[in-house]
């Protein structure tokens, strides 16, 4: 099914292709200056550190239903091994198998694509098993570390956790940033809390799953207005799912990612950060959030730091 004539409208709206050149393949990150890091370092008051990422194991939040997005498998390939004769030093060794977006993680630009085209109107036949993403590849991000705002759309609403059918809208955003006490401003990195990462945390992946609150078609476009460098949430499919639109099917990763250039993150852990900001009063904070980069990849995980 084509998608309707509401995406379109929008996507050309939000477009920021040949914004910072022809060549560029890393987007909104563009608006991560010099100058917007040290503003962002001088928001650190206490040093307090605050982790965003989910542990690393088997029994992640993949449940199987996007092929291939495996959750880490985690074998020992050497243990106490003397490798220069006995009664040296040993060493231990293992690797890991897993989907890149399986758990926290980062979207890179050539995640998504739409009408055959990728960020900056880059062929989506550029992705190949061999090259894999010849442009646009995660790799190309670079550092991650800005400015990060918490907007607490649960905590603004005055509940623990949004309902599975909630789409977080502009309205939500406004109402966790006059929350916050802060304003939005370029190159901040946006951190979503919705709540619903605590059925994840619960024991329970399918309830986290779906159905799921997340951002809104409408949100891209607030996105866009204030120039965030990207946007990240506690939530596997980052956008409400099932979609609010009949038949529209990731929409907003279309937007963000293919229109935009906007990195996206899922499958954050923002508790401990809420009932922080909270106490501290403070939402704005300095955020590292460094991709591993992995050549050509369409996403990568991250263990990204909130520091106060």
């Amino acid at each position: 099914m084509p998608l309707p004539s509401e995406f379109y409208e929008l996507a050309k709206r939000l477009n920021n292709w040949g914004r910072w050149g022809e060549a560029d393949e890393i987007g909104t990150l563009n608006l991560i200056t010099d100058e917007v890091v040290r503003e962002a370092a001088a928001t650190v008051a206490v040093g307090k550190r605050v982790p965003l990422a989910l542990p690393l194991h088997q029994d992640g939040v993949q449940t199987g239903v996007i092929p291939g997005r495996i959750n880490p498998l985690h074998t020992m390939v050497a243990i106490n091994v003397e490798l220069f004769g006995p009664g040296t030093v040993a060493t231990s060794d293992d690797i890991v198998t897993m989907g890149l977006q399986a758990g926290t993680h980062w979207d890179g630009l050539s995640h998504a694509s739409h009408g055959g085209k990728l960020y900056n109107g880059r062929p989506a036949e550029s992705i190949t098993a061999q090259s894999r993403s010849a442009f646009n590849g995660v790799e190309k991000a670079g550092h991650i570390v800005s400015r990060g705002v918490l907007l607490d759309v649960a905590r603004a609403r005055g509940v623990d956790r949004l309902e599975g059918d909630h789409a977080v809208t502009p309205e939500d955003l406004e109402a966790a940033e006059e929350l916050a006490r802060v304003t939005v401003r370029p190159g901040d990195i946006v951190l979503v809390r919705t709540g619903q990462i605590q059925r994840f945390l619960a024991g329970d992946k399918h309830a986290y799953a779906h159905p799921s609150p997340g951002l809104s078609i409408r949100t891209p476009e607030w996105f866009h207005a204030r120039d965030v460098a990207a946007v990240a949430n506690d939530t596997l499919t980052f956008e409400i799912f099932p979609p609010e639109i009949t038949d529209l099917w990731m929409p907003v990763h279309a937007l963000d990612l293919v229109e935009m250039g906007m990195p996206q993150g899922q499958n954050w852990n923002l508790e401990e950060l809420s009932a922080v900001c909270a106490e501290e009063r403070r939402y704005a904070f300095f955020l590292a959030a460094m991709p591993e980069p992995f050549v050509g990849g369409t996403g990568t995980p991250v263990a990204p730091v909130a520091i106060l």
